[in-house]
């Protein structure tokens, strides 16, 4: 049935009506009322509204029952076909303001948390038999749902004897290795202490969702409605809001990472630069957490918990250690300390060096960017189109005969700084069309005749730079003005969000407020060229190996993603400088490449996490989960330490940024440490070479 928005503004008025004459409304009338104003949201200001239709009901269906059981551990296929008769009636729910569909998810989900519950008391209350040939599949994508409940029993069995083997086998390992707490402990003692913890850690998940309200559950349907329009639209309860602005504060206390729940799982997405977590070079994106401990107490397993507790276990006072055990994208497990910190935001600013070239004399500005930062609530705030001319500046008067501008792992940010940094490197002319949803495209345009820098140019990105890291090198690499080298693509995010507050789309009718605000896209980003950045992302002029070559990342990955679309290019040129001779600096780069032993690696590292990605079924034997512990290990260890040599000792910083460390110790300690990051660093070795050939072969090409 498609959405006809005569029904829908009729129901709002209906809504509006009731809310005005009932001011002690039930929990579904007042979802009704949040539900249809989230709908009238969407369809006004989304950049890609779509049909409430049967289609849209199947996807929404999909996305939820995923969101609560995509384990398939609670429910059991005849439970799951009572839902299946709503697959394509929630968006007459939606045209209805019903909740028929919502209410027997909850009624069947309640029931199923309270039977999950007695399985596992009952089944970890019995020690368990290691030398059976049995194994378990860990992903619910490659399981169906347990016909009934002798089926799911038997999963269960299975399920938590694996994460009792999980324990036992790291138990036994340190008892060998002489680790005191561990010490004269029988195998018995051992396994019993094992399945404990595992007891331990299933009260805890499950005391979280049994407290989970009815706002909370609401929550996560709404938010399967947005995410059928795109992945970056999200629904967000007034605490959710709140929490999400925290990040937006000027100063964080804790570690400096970024997280967010994956099924039960909480995985780091982001490592906040110049925190603790970055200073330690341990922690990484994609790890996924499992446990946390505070320092002299015992690790907390923190599976299916909700982010705002896993949250408040990792944050602390500062000079205070927190232990996190850690999953890594290969598989293997390890326990990282971090001493918690004020994380000082000016970690994220700009900030230059000089290295020395591959040939005498030649010397190269290497400018670092982590984030298009701008402080619009200060009119002396800091932004960061304004910091790398100063940056260029610096570096010209230095004398440099080239420049690296470093956007690896950044992640986007003020869309009026791209543009005018990018027009640093041109006289002036379009950067990046942008286009809403009704209107014709509009160009942003560098008006500035000036040219900041005219010199020899390459753009650094990898699989995480995304959005405006994306603008820039995209414009740069359409005018020819750069070279841009990197993993296989940038990220692909070629949208842009922003905020709608419900409560000011609804006027009056206080009694149902706050209702919370929507994140929803409506714009996408174009290149001059007429393409989008939207999914394929830009490709480098030069792709160097990288450790998640193989493993799909990016916007591509998401569900219901948007998708690449072309408009008209605009007419461009610039006479500043153009990159010529790229098919032999590219030749050159790939013959080097072959013949370092380290790039060689990080290709055979890539290809063994490709393969450990697909790994998901495992053994419940003791001996066979050993063998293969042991194998991944070794595998392991083999490509550790691949950047722990220092390789560019010229790295230093420019004599006029000196005083600034000598005047101020905390500084001077950040400064030593991205010196040493960069020292080590195999990719900004392989530019330098890249940017000697740019410069030898524009200054042949002059020459003859």
């Amino acid at each position: 049935m498609n959405f006809k928005k005569s029904i829908f503004f009729s129901l709002v008025a209906v809504l509006m009506l009731a809310a005005f004459m009932y001011p002690q409304l039930s929990d579904e009338q007042k979802e009704a009322v949040l539900l249809q104003t989230l709908v009238k949201g969407m369809e006004r200001y989304h950049y890609s509204p779509q049909d409430i239709d049967d289609n849209f009901s199947e996807k929404i269906y999909d996305l939820y029952l995923d969101g609560i059981d995509g384990g398939k551990r609670f429910l059991t296929a005849k439970e799951v076909a009572q839902l299946e008769k709503y697959r394509h009636d929630i968006d007459d729910q939606i045209n209805d303001s019903k909740f028929t569909f919502f209410n027997l998810t909850q009624e069947l989900m309640d029931k199923a948390l309270v039977r999950a519950q007695g399985y596992y008391k009952d089944i970890l209350a019995t020690p368990f038999d290691f030398s059976t040939g049995e194994s378990v599949e860990l992903d619910g994508e490659k399981r169906a749902y347990a016909s009934d409940e002798k089926e799911l029993w038997q999963y269960w069995q299975k399920y938590l004897k694996y994460e009792t083997l999980d324990r036992y086998a790291e138990a036994i390992d340190k008892r060998e290795k002489g680790e005191e707490d561990f010490a004269g402990k029988t195998n018995e003692e051992l396994e019993a202490k094992a399945r404990a913890d595992v007891m331990t850690m299933f009260d805890r998940w499950f005391d979280r969702l049994i407290k989970l309200d009815r706002e909370d559950r609401m929550s996560q349907y709404l938010n399967a409605f947005t995410s059928v329009f795109d992945p970056h639209t999200s629904y967000y309860k007034p605490i959710d809001k709140e929490n999400f602005d925290i990040r937006f504060s000027g100063k964080l206390e804790g570690i400096g990472a970024r997280l967010l729940t994956e099924g039960d799982y909480t995985k780091v997405t982001e490592i906040v630069v110049g925190g603790p977590a970055w200073k330690g070079k341990e922690l990484e994106a994609n790890d996924i957490i499992t446990k946390v401990a505070q320092e002299g107490e015992a690790p907390v397993d923190i599976k299916g918990m909700v982010i705002d507790d896993v949250v408040s276990q990792i944050r602390g006072s500062k000079d205070t250690k927190v232990i996190l055990t850690v999953k890594k994208v290969d598989g293997s497990e390890k326990e990282i300390t971090i001493t918690r910190d004020i994380v000082i935001l000016d970690e994220s600013f700009a900030k230059s060096l000089i290295i020395d070239g591959q040939a005498p004399g030649e010397k190269i500005g290497y400018i670092s960017l982590p984030s298009f930062y701008a402080d619009f609530q200060d009119r002396d705030g800091r932004h960061c189109a304004d910091d790398v001319e100063k940056e260029l500046s610096k570096l010209k008067n230095a004398g440099v005969d080239g420049i690296i501008l470093d956007l690896r792992n950044n992640g986007g940010g003020s869309l009026r700084d791209v543009v005018k940094m990018s027009g640093f490197f041109i006289e002036r002319g379009p950067i990046v069309q942008v286009k809403s949803r009704d209107y014709e495209p509009e160009v942003l345009m560098d008006v500035d005749p000036q040219v900041q820098y005219d010199g020899p140019l390459v753009v650094m990105v990898n699989n995480f730079s995304a959005s405006a890291s994306e603008i820039l090198a995209a414009a740069l690499q359409d005018y020819g003005r750069a070279v841009i080298v990197g993993s296989n693509s940038t990220f692909g995010k070629g949208t842009v969000q922003r905020f709608i507050d419900l409560d000011r789309t609804l006027r009056g009718f206080e009694n149902v407020k706050p209702l919370g605000q929507v994140k929803l896209t409506t714009q996408k980003f174009y290149r001059i060229d007429g393409g989008s950045t939207q999914l394929r992302g830009v490709t480098p002029d030069i792709i160097l190996p990288d450790s998640y070559a193989y493993i799909e990342t990016g916007e591509k990955e998401e569900e219901y993603a948007m998708p690449w679309t072309e408009i008209a290019a605009v007419d461009y040129e610039q006479k500043v400088l153009s990159m010529s001779h790229l098919e032999q600096i590219e030749a050159r780069s790939k013959a080097r490449v072959a013949k370092n032993e380290v790039f060689g690696k990080i290709q055979a590292n890539a290809a063994r996490l490709q393969k450990l990605r697909d790994l998901t079924d495992y053994p419940l034997n003791l001996q066979d989960y050993q063998s293969l512990e042991a194998a991944r290990t070794a595998d392991a260890d083999r490509f550790k330490n691949l950047f722990d040599e220092v390789i560019i000792p010229s790295a230093r910083n420019l004599e006029v940024d000196l005083p600034t460390f000598a005047a101020d110790e905390s500084k001077k300690a950040r400064n030593e440490d991205f010196l040493k990051g960069v020292s080590k660093d195999l990719y900004i070795y392989e530019v330098l070479s890249i940017m000697h050939d740019i410069i030898e072969l524009e200054r042949i090409a002059i020459e003859d």
